[in-house]
């Protein structure tokens, strides 16, 4: 029987719950650890959970994982309690609030693994970029993540968001900072970032609701826009080769290559890449495949997206 414990049960804290049973069903012990003082809500979820304890709560020991699924300025804080209570840790993306946060601090050990979210990498669209694409034929990469913030979470104010509020590490280029983890995944870290950022829409919020960068590698540009105001669903890429244009859409799940015409269809559904990504995950603490999203790995995508790359 594995054990693991949840920091924090907000909704992607429960589609991990979730996935884990479809997974890996009885083989698995699911605890939480909550700062609410409410029941659970969702009693699919609530009959997966053997305890629920308070924050002020005794915490016991020995688990197998960790999962930090809390607001992100509590990541760290969390990461440090947590850490003498479980073997491996799966820390949500952001890592942390700032990225410059002193890691050594934490006295990593050597025998665990602490792997932090990157979903997006395990899309099939962006999987078949990472197979099938020859990257040092691309000289050039306009990238765009575009959508409206109080759709996000239908039946909720967005006003009332993490996203919507600089304090609790809320900010578009946070918040998207998966564009960022897939960019690095399939080139690598620019030479060179230059980011505007800032409050430019009507949104009721205080955190930036715009981030454009421009980056410079060896051989190839990046064009990178994130929004929290776009009233059309955009999540692409589009790349500029020496023989053609594709285009790479994550929302129609489909692959276009402009001369040609050529559609290639990948559709799944968001729980079959987060699936993907939980056995990922478990290859790692199991030592069949190396850890390919430290701690190290996230402050370093953090401290791009935040434009303050060193």
């Amino acid at each position: 029987m594995m054990k693991v414990c949840f920091v924090g049960l907000g909704s992607i804290a429960s589609r991990h719950i979730k996935n884990l049973y479809s997974l890996y069903g009885a083989k698995i012990e699911i605890d939480v650890i909550r700062s609410g003082k409410g029941n659970v809500q969702d009693y699919d979820i609530e009959k997966r959970i053997s305890h629920v304890y308070k924050e002020n709560e005794a915490i016991p020991y020995g688990y197998d994982v960790v999962f930090i699924t809390n607001p992100t300025k509590l990541h760290y804080t969390a990461l440090e309690r947590m850490h003498s209570h479980g073997r491996h840790f799966f820390i949500e993306k952001p890592v942390f609030e700032a990225g410059e946060e002193d890691i050594s601090k934490l006295k990593l050990r050597n025998d665990s693994t602490y792997y932090v979210a990157c979903p997006l990498r395990y899309t099939n669209v962006i999987q078949y970029l990472k197979q099938r694409v020859d990257f040092s034929q691309v000289y050039s990469i306009r990238c765009i993540s575009s959508s409206y913030l109080p759709e996000w979470r239908p039946g909720t104010d967005y006003r009332n968001s993490y996203s919507a509020k600089r304090i609790l590490g809320g900010g578009v280029a946070i918040d998207l900072i998966h564009e960022w983890d897939y960019i690095r995944y399939l080139i690598g870290d620019p030479k060179k970032v230059c980011c505007l950022m800032g409050k430019k829409s009507d949104l009721e919020i205080d955190s930036n609701d715009v981030a454009v960068y421009i980056a410079e590698y060896p051989d190839k540009m990046v064009e990178l826009h994130l929004d929290y105001f776009g009233r059309i669903p955009v999540r692409k890429l589009e790349l500029y080769s020496r023989d053609d244009v594709v285009t790479a859409d994550l929302l129609e799940q489909k692959i276009i290559y402009g001369r040609t015409g050529r559609r290639i269809d990948l559709p799944e559904d968001r729980d079959s890449y987060q699936k993907k990504e939980l056995i990922h995950f478990f290859a790692i603490v199991n030592g069949e495949l190396a850890n390919d999203s430290s701690i190290v790995d996230g402050c370093r995508t953090l401290m791009i997206a935040k434009g303050a790359l060193k």
